[in-house]
């Protein structure tokens, strides 16, 4: 059923956003976290009809409270989750996914950010906390620009890493911080590579 939405939602999709997608065997087989900065509610899309394998994908309860929105949320992967407060089921609907050899998409800034220098927003502890406690990579992405209809787009993907140095340790605040540094770092290597390739084009 998946794959049918897909096909369904692809043909438009593609051509009202034509995006070039930079990197795509950078994502590992099986279980990965892909850690993307966040435009738009269309970025999830987008990346989705871009790449076959189904993703499941953090999304905030809101957008499922449209019937329609929320069918195709579901079948593209959807989790729903509560920002407001300590959402547990999410969490381990999160853990169960990476446990069955899945992939979890994930805007760690947690909300759109729209800036002249594209830079990225605070990065939460999300990615950190699922990629020690599933022990599996993180994919570090970077979308070049927000999604406009008809303007060509590029979406960098980065080479996976992991943060096995946690493994086995307490996750505390201080713990996940410098883990969360890490994360980071990681994305705004990915995210020079993309400000590069517009320097490359003057």
């Amino acid at each position: 059923m998946f794959h049918f939405a897909q096909i369904i939602v692809a043909l438009p999709i593609r051509m009202l956003y034509p995006t070039k997608i930079i990197g795509k065997k950078n994502i590992p087989k099986g279980a990965c976290i892909l850690s993307s900065n966040h435009t738009s509610n269309l970025d999830a899309v987008i990346f989705a009809v871009k790449t076959w394998e189904k993703k499941y994908y953090l999304a905030k309860k809101e957008l499922f409270e449209n019937k329609f929105v929320g069918f195709f949320l579901k079948k593209f992967g959807g989790i729903r989750i509560d920002r407001q407060a300590n959402d547990v089921v999410a969490i381990k609907n999160c853990l169960k996914v990476l446990k069955d050899n899945k992939k979890l998409f994930i805007f760690p800034e947690g909300t759109r950010v729209h800036n002249d220098n594209m830079e990225l927003g605070e990065v939460k502890h999300g990615v950190a906390m699922f990629a020690i406690k599933a022990k599996v990579p993180v994919v570090p992405i970077f979308i070049l620009r927000r999604p406009k209809i008809f303007r060509r787009n590029k979406i960098f993907i980065g080479q996976p890493f992991t943060l096995d140095e946690f493994y086995g340790k307490r996750l505390d605040s201080e713990e996940l911080d410098r883990a969360g540094e890490i994360v980071t770092a990681k994305m705004n290597e990915i995210r020079q590579q993309a400000l590069n390739s517009l320097t490359k084009k003057k």
